[in-house]
């Protein structure tokens, strides 16, 4: 490059789930080592690489509202690629819909500012990429933490989601090569994901509780590791043990649902009454451990006592953190052909009540945490979090703003504002 030429740039949007920015990572490394530097606004951008989501129509509606936007405000030249899981999904499909879009590329396809062909490889001839851009490299984190995905795709056949039929088989990282990159990263906090974060390892023959070295391992080179997205039936006492004691009880569990009918029609595994015995027993092992789960709301079949039965349980666990989501009918699932529909406001009725229930809950347990002393990260100046908060998914902790970023302090709770909390330095 002569000293006149300026590097081509680029802007990287990512939506949907932490899994997902692990990709944009990822992504990003592979610009960076092509020459790209990034930009500051996405008009300015000769590359906008728009990383989707396709786990529910939600999720699809604000990919491609975003994608609209971004090539509304892109600059003459620049060129737009869409990747990611609606990308890998609905492939050529998906290019028809957005004439918008230079390249529409499934996971492992290379994403260039040179101009692409018009569509990508038609997903079902493309072949599965080595665990979905997890072999290559990834820059620094310019955060105190990051996500480390440990393993791509999903064995399970729950009822209600598409994602093992895009995502493929589980495909786990040996655990080398996840050092590697936790040792590269060099954070204080790692924070673990993958579809079905509790099976490393399984596919590989070595065992179903293989997660239980792993977390052992992390936890000797960085001071807390968090884990993301537990399915409840793997939750072993070991895994807790270890949880427990890797700096971070956190426990973010994949729960779904409680009423034993309606699990089964979701091919899950779990009821009410098992899943509170288990949080029991984590509190008596762990009196400061923080829970956060996800609830599916109207899937097919849904009755008014099922909801009850949601509603007392959520009432009775008392978990700091909960999300509520309306059921998405996604084709080629088993619950795509399933009767018992439930109205569209009648699911809504039940989000608000869910929710206006668990928002009380999540502040009560705040109030609750005023006047204690607590150890937390700053993550920016004035914003820090303790264990008891996932990044960029929970509450935050307001501190001064001159305590170093990047390290631990001792603070104490002052005040609570609904999630967050008001902290003052020890």
């Amino acid at each position: 490059m002569s000293g006149s030429e300026r590097p081509s740039t680029y802007w990287v949007e990512t939506l949907g789930c932490p899994k997902n920015q692990v990709d944009s990572d990822k992504l990003t490394g592979t610009l960076v080592a092509d020459g790209m530097v990034p930009a500051e606004d996405p008009t300015e951008a000769d590359l906008i690489v728009v990383n989707t989501c396709a786990f529910v129509e939600e999720a699809r509606s604000e990919s491609i509202e975003v994608t609209l936007g971004l090539a509304e405000a892109r600059h003459r030249g620049a060129r737009l690629v869409v990747t990611g899981c609606m990308a890998e999904r609905y492939g050529d499909e998906l290019a028809d819909a957005l004439p918008e879009v230079d390249l529409v590329a499934g996971f492992g396809q290379p994403v260039t500012v040179a101009p692409p062909q018009r569509r990508g490889i038609p997903v079902t001839a493309a072949p599965l990429p080595s665990f979905d851009l997890l072999n290559l490299p990834r820059p620094r984190s310019a955060r105190p933490w990051a996500y480390v995905k440990v393993a791509e795709g999903c064995d399970r056949a729950c009822g209600f989601c598409a994602i093992p039929s895009f995502r493929g088989p589980q495909r786990s990282r040996s655990i080398e090569s996840i050092l590697e990159e936790v040792d590269a990263l060099d954070v204080a906090e790692v924070v673990l994901v993958a579809q079905d974060l509790a099976s490393y390892g399984r596919d590989q023959g070595v065992g179903e509780r293989a997660i239980v070295p792993l977390v052992r391992a992390i936890a000797d080179r960085t001071e807390w590791v968090r884990l993301l997205y537990l399915y409840p039936s793997d939750l072993t006492d070991g895994l807790i043990d270890v949880i427990c004691t890797s700096g971070v009880a956190y426990f973010d569990l994949s729960l779904q649902h409680v009423s034993p009918p309606l699990m089964r029609r979701m091919r899950r595994w779990g009821d009410g009454e098992r899943f509170l015995r288990r949080i029991a027993d984590i509190r008596r092992r762990a009196p400061e451990a923080a829970f956060r789960s996800n609830f599916i709301v109207g899937y097919p079949g849904e009755t008014e006592a099922d909801h009850d039965q949601l509603l007392d349980f959520v009432s009775e666990a008392q978990l700091d953190w909960c999300g509520f989501f309306a059921y998405s009918r996604e084709d080629g699932t088993y619950a795509a052909d399933l009767d018992g529909a439930v109205d569209a406001a009648l699911v809504a009725e039940r989000l608000a009540e869910l929710r206006e229930l668990q928002d009380a809950i999540t502040a009560a347990r705040r109030d609750v945490l005023i006047g204690s002393i607590t150890t937390v990260l700053v993550d920016e100046a004035g914003v820090a979090r303790s264990h008891r908060e996932a990044p960029e998914i929970d509450g935050i902790i307001e501190v001064p703003p001159d305590l170093a970023i990047g390290r631990f302090h001792e603070v104490r709770i002052e005040s609570a504002a609904g999630p967050d909390l008001l902290a003052t330095a020890r």
